[in-house]
Order: structure tokens, then sequence, then C-alpha cells
């Protein structure tokens, strides 16, 4: 596998924190896998990710602040060997479009669990429970498919 694409909603919290964990475990590994992020969704395109994302990954040795928001594409499912959703939903978005080299990122090490949008919880907690989540299977996915 030389590249993947991770995709959530509005490409701004979830797929920008799996996209910087996975960076940086690929940088530790000296791999050369190319890895991107973006969201199903076109109302964050060119935004920065959201100001709690940026924390919680500059916390975990994660610097995504350079990264901007973009919208999935269908050339993206020629240009990257895996497309990873990072819940059900855009699971099901990616399929309809076309997506045929699609994963869920719960599918490994998080039991097939929906990676859940840290909005949906009280506080900063939820951020640092996601990013728990997405590191451990981003790390679980690179040892499989890496």
């Amino acid at each position: 596998m030389k590249s993947i694409l991770f995709v959530c909603l509005g490409n701004i919290c979830r797929s920008p924190i799996a996209e910087g964990v996975a960076r940086r475990l690929i940088e530790q590994e000296g791999n050369g896998i190319t890895v991107d992020s973006a969201g199903t969704g076109s109302w964050h395109i060119g935004e920065a990710p959201c100001r709690h994302s940026i924390i919680v990954a500059r916390n975990n040795g994660v610097d995504i602040s350079s990264l901007r928001a973009r919208q999935v594409h269908k050339n993206d499912f020629q240009k990257f060997d895996l497309i990873v959703a990072l819940d059900q939903s855009n699971y099901n978005d990616l399929q309809a479009m076309g997506a045929k080299n699609l994963v869920k990122l719960g599918e490994f090490g998080c039991g097939g669990a929906d990676v859940p949008d840290p909005y949906f919880f009280d506080g900063f907690e939820g951020f640092d429970r996601v990013f728990a989540m997405i590191e451990s299977c981003v790390a679980q996915l690179l040892s499989e498919r890496g």
C-alpha cells in the first residue's frame, strides 16, 4: 500500500487527526506511504482543523495546524490505494460515490466501532477520547496494511 485517504464529514476534526497520526507513525517507520484527508461535505473547504482538534493533536505530539479541509472527489478513488471512512455514515456515502478500496477505521483494533464525532461529547474530553481511538486504530491499520 502506497497511499491512504482518511474521510469524515467536514474534514476539520476526525480525519485531520487521523492524517496527522498516520503521518507521524509513517515517518517513524520510514515506509513512505502518502497520506491525506478529506470530507464528504463541502462546507469547510479551505478551513484549518477545529481548534480542539489542533490542541488535542499537539498535546499528543502531532501538528495538524497547517492542514486545510477539502472535499473528497471521485478521482481520489483511483489516486489512493485505500480509502478509510471514520464512521458508517461516511462509509455509506463513499460507497455510493463508487469507492471500492474502502474500509472503516474502526475495523482496525476498535471492534468495528464508528469513530464518533467529538462534538457529540461534552467538553474537551470527547476530543481526548476520539484522539486515543484514532491513534489506536491507525496504528493497527498501518501494522496490518502498511
